[in-house]
């Protein structure tokens, strides 16, 4: 119960001191409603809490999680140079079995990104393709 409580408000803390402007919350948690045409914006507004900025898996949050975050910047590398796009994809539209991500979807920002744009498929596919691109932009050569 601690460590949640730990985890919330280290995750608050963080996004607060992003400086988020107009903003919602969800779990607590400021939420800023991003650009979906911008994938680095999305990534540092809801991956990088645990992922860090970088991707390598060094977030601000990541010393409270049981297992260390996944270093985003080598899934070409495990994946015999090539990137994983179809994975990825997979993963951010319909979560993970990961156990840092507890349920199978990320814990604060599953459920907001699957909602954010609702009623609008297009948006949510766009979402995700410039996501996809963005992680795409951060693998290690």
């Amino acid at each position: 119960m601690l460590k949640r409580f730990s985890m919330a408000a280290i995750v608050f803390a963080f996004a607060a001191g992003m400086g988020f402007g107009q903003s919602n919350t969800h779990a607590g948690t400021p939420l800023s409603h991003t650009s979906p045409a911008n994938g680095k914006q999305m990534f540092n507004n809801y991956c990088a809490s645990c992922h860090g900025l970088d991707g390598k898996g060094n977030g601000p949050v990541a010393p409270t999680l049981k297992m260390p975050p996944t270093d985003l910047t080598a899934l070409s590398k495990n994946n015999h140079g090539e990137f994983p796009e179809k994975h990825v994809i997979s993963v951010l539209q319909n979560g993970t079995t990961i156990p840092t991500h507890g349920t199978a979807e990320m814990p604060i920002w599953g459920p907001v990104l699957g909602g954010m744009d609702k009623p609008s498929p297009q948006v949510q596919k766009l979402r995700v393709s410039n996501l996809v691109r963005y992680l795409e932009t951060l693998q290690a050569k």
